[in-house]
């Protein structure tokens, strides 16, 4: 399995850019998984639903299936959170693992940055970081390679072209 990340804050569009990624690396033949970091709450469950019932009635996992897809809800329950390695084993094999969030993951990644958010960028601090994907690439200083947003042809070429195997040497 080979890894690419995509970092940036909150509202800088790594959602809409991925949602426009995993066709154009399907098509090329690619298995594409995905995990995401939430650094919130989140439910993937709906209340009143059986599953939501066993969950909060303190079963630790509820596996829901049907002939169209599978979905497991792990409780942690005060454990820890899933590491980025922890959560990438959990997936079947895949060619490409795409990883959102994890900002400081040490996987090569594309920043996805737009100045109207009012955050900073997160290179040069970050090592990691391979691009920069923004709707104004005239703001974006240094030498990383930048992409504007809406090219994601380009970008998509990019991800396979660097991600790197899993797990990823220094």
């Amino acid at each position: 399995m080979r890894v690419f990340g995509f970092a940036g804050w909150s509202g800088s569009g790594k959602t809409t850019l991925i949602e426009a990624l995993v066709p154009r690396l399907t098509a090329r033949g690619l298995r594409v998984s995905l995990v995401k970091h939430a650094h919130h709450g989140f439910d993937v469950d709906q209340p009143g639903k059986d599953s939501w019932r066993h969950r909060m009635a303190g079963c630790s996992e509820v596996l829901v299936t049907s002939g169209a897809r599978f979905a497991l809800v792990h409780e942690l329950r005060g454990a820890p959170e899933l590491s980025l390695a922890e959560a990438l084993a959990r997936l079947s094999p895949c060619d490409l693992a795409l990883v959102e969030g994890w900002k400081r993951a040490a996987v090569p990644k594309l920043e996805v940055w737009r100045p109207s958010v009012g955050k900073p960028t997160l290179h040069p601090a970050d090592p990691w970081v391979r691009a920069v994907a923004t709707d104004a690439p005239e703001s974006v200083s240094g030498s990383l390679r930048t992409f504007d947003l809406r090219d994601a042809d380009a970008i998509a070429t990019f991800v396979v072209e660097n991600a790197a195997g899993w797990p990823v040497a220094n």
